[in-house]
């Protein structure tokens, strides 16, 4: 994934109510249960052998390889508390926005004379309920990286250099190398 992918990712783990299965075995259990009892769709899921899920199941495998470990935590957290995931974003989405905080290169596009050299600029600023609205549904679609940047480029655009549309009409802003991103809603 992208920065701005594992970054609503995490946003959503500050959320959950319970935190997600520790042990491998309770990891398993808990994707068996989302497929309707199917290990061989588990199975497939992880790019492991129905028998392997089996083991965990059982109790004879406790400890799986850190490639299987990363594959069955990242699935858990796909599915973990589906619906607190679709109340906080809908919340995010409908009232409150999404707070990007960001070290990012941004370039500018403006009135002639104007410097255009993208420069690293570190900017927190809250995007309105569309801007979160326009990710969450990017993200689900499974939208491209730059897809995301460009929308986030666009809501700090309005709200960090157009201050809302008060100032800098002609001004188009694009982000071009990301450094760091943090999402909270």
């Amino acid at each position: 994934m992208g920065k701005i992918s594992d970054g609503l990712d995490r946003a959503v783990e500050n959320t959950l109510t319970r935190p997600i299965p520790k042990s491998a075995g309770a990891r398993m259990r808990f994707l068996v249960k989302v497929e309707n009892g199917s290990t061989r769709a588990v199975a497939a899921r992880l790019g492991v052998s129905q028998r392997t899920v089996q083991r965990y199941l059982t109790g004879e495998r406790k400890h799986p390889t850190r490639a299987v470990a990363r594959r069955l935590e990242a699935e858990v957290r796909k599915e973990w508390q589906p619906r607190v995931r679709a109340r906080a974003q809908r919340q995010a989405a409908t009232t409150t926005g999404i707070a990007v905080e960001t070290r990012a290169r941004f370039g500018f596009t403006a009135a002639p004379g104007s410097t255009d050299d993208p420069r690293m600029r570190r900017i927190t600023e809250l995007l309105p309920p569309a801007y979160a609205e326009r990710l969450f549904e990017a993200h689900r679609e499974g939208r491209s990286e730059r897809q995301l940047e460009a929308i986030v480029a666009e809501g700090l655009q309005e709200k960090y250099f157009k201050d809302s549309g008060r100032r800098a009409a002609g001004l188009t802003v694009e982000l071009t190398g990301l450094d760091y991103i943090e999402l909270e809603y």
